[in-house]
């Protein structure tokens, strides 16, 4: 009974751990130029690559028609 009280204390210990680095992390934006190019230019390849890789693109068809490959 002992091993299982050590074993969910250290589980929340390290969840505590967790969650305090997560809410410590300041989550904004870049102050400087060279950080706001950067996620601009990473912004805009995700974006290109979301619409070149889509389903339409990539299977010829969406993924809600029926699926011809099946036998």
């Amino acid at each position: 009974m002992i091993e299982l009280g050590v074993l969910f204390g250290l589980l929340v210990a390290a969840v505590l751990v967790l969650l305090f680095v997560l809410l410590r992390r300041r989550n904004g934006n870049t102050e400087n130029v060279d950080g706001r190019l950067i996620e601009q230019a990473r912004r805009l390849q995700a974006h290109n690559d979301r619409v070149s890789y889509n389903a339409a693109s990539v299977h010829g068809s969406s993924p809600t028609m029926t699926d011809h490959y099946r036998p």
